[in-house]
């Protein structure tokens, strides 16, 4: 098993993890107890994106000084312990503190994505970052349907054991990496992929052009204003779906609500076999930005076949903006600073999935869970006017990629922003 093919598992597993009970926490608190408040689903929602943000800038700081895969799977033995202690809380206040607490833990495997980039190649972190997509979205497909299915038929303990076992995996194959691939790596595997530097390597202050930092901050609100818009329609999608289409079958549910994922796979297949020939405008930020807007406003429509057709618009979106945006990201870091880089802006993607919980609450208690589509939309096409006129993905993107030649590397560092 390769370095990579572990972490892609290992992602998938997390990725699993998160999705079993996400589309059904508004029937999850209603079934366990007894709470019905749109306000209070999505205020926990909120809570659990100030818990990863807050913890994954501590989580690659403290990567300087314990390796990676050491410091996993001491986290992911005690997310997976807390999600068993969690499906035994009395109360819904105990269940808030020691979930809570499970996803601080969870939160270091987000570092296995800039783990896995300094094992890569450059020009190979297109591939790379669209797997981890493909295994995100089928994960969350698997995440979903099967989340939905346990929490219908045995009940809300079951959903959390589901989710401890995602951990329990997550920790046995660090151990695997950690005393069986580390051995067998070569030399020049070792040199590009370890985390493990000498002390005098881990305490030596870092330095950088200012414009990197101008680059990144730009990206960063980017990155913001695109998921806030992305997530404000996914707190409450089961239940809108269920209000449209009353098959009462929480597993078709699932299935809907990962649509998406299913969208990501083709669009993996398709990126590969034909964008990098032709038809080069659906690579194109801006149009994505605007296929994505017109599949939100479908489904805000509540007919269920627009419903369908829009999940399928919004999937391709998500995936081609995700990637190009996560790419970016590592075409103007470097792999000193991927780390620290990626902590940042998933603090920023973070913030704007709290901020759209936050929303997504009032929204639906005040004006319905179609207006919420609508708003979304807004924000697909602001974001892309924000694109054109501040930054330029597209733009940033392309240079990046001119800037991992090594004797443009230093040209472009000072060029930044």
């Amino acid at each position: 098993m390769t370095l990579r093919i572990a972490i892609l598992i290992m992602s998938a597993c997390g990725v699993i993890s998160d999705s079993i009970l996400i589309a059904f926490y508004p029937q999850f608190f209603e079934l366990r107890y007894g709470l019905t408040s749109p306000v209070h689903v999505g205020a926990y929602i909120a809570a659990i994106s100030i818990a990863v943000m807050c913890a994954l800038p501590f989580w690659a700081k403290l990567t300087r000084r314990i390796e990676t895969l050491h410091l996993l799977w001491i986290t992911q033995f005690l997310a997976g312990s807390l999600a068993i202690a969690s499906a035994h809380a009395p109360t819904v206040q105990v269940y808030w503190v020691l979930t809570m607490l499970m996803f601080i833990m969870k939160a270091s495997y987000l570092l296995l994505f800039p783990y896995l980039m300094r094992a890569e190649k450059p020009e190979n972190h297109g591939l790379v970052i669209g797997m981890v997509a493909v295994v995100v979205h089928v994960g969350a497909i698997f995440g979903a349907s099967v989340g939905g299915s346990v929490l219908e038929h045995l009940g809300p303990e079951a959903s959390m054991y589901l989710m401890s076992a995602g951990d329990f995996v997550q920790m046995g194959i660090c151990f695997f990496l950690i005393f069986s691939v580390s051995k067998a790596r070569t030399s020049e595997e070792k040199t590009r992929a370890s985390n493990d530097k000498t002390p005098a390597e881990k305490n030596e202050k870092l330095t950088r052009p200012a414009g990197a930092w101008i680059a990144l901050a730009k990206l960063s609100g980017l990155m913001l204003l695109f998921d806030m818009s992305a997530y404000l329609v996914r707190p409450f999608f089961s239940v809108y779906w269920e209000s449209i289409y009353a098959s009462g079958n929480q597993t078709i549910t699932g299935i809907v609500f990962a649509i998406p994922g299913m969208v990501a796979i083709i669009g993996l297949i398709i990126n590969k076999s034909f964008l990098k020939n032709k038809f080069r405008n659906l690579d194109h930020t801006a149009v994505n930005l605007l296929i994505g807007a017109t599949g939100l406003l479908l489904q805000a429509s509540s007919s269920p076949l627009f419903v369908l057709i829009g999940r399928c618009l919004y999937g391709w979106s998500l995936f081609q903006v995700v990637v190009k945006l996560e790419v970016t990201l590592f075409r103007i870091s470097q792999p000193a600073f991927y780390d620290r880089d990626f902590a940042v802006t998933n603090f920023f993607q973070n913030f704007g999935v709290l901020l759209a919980s936050f929303a997504a609450g009032y929204i639906v208690s005040w004006i319905g869970v179609p207006m919420s589509f609508a708003l979304a939309a807004a924000g697909f096409i602001f974001t892309a006017i924000i694109d054109r006129s501040v930054f330029g993905v597209d733009r940033h993107h392309q240079r990046g990629l001119a800037a991992h030649q090594p004797h443009q590397q230093k040209k472009f560092a000072l060029e930044e922003g």
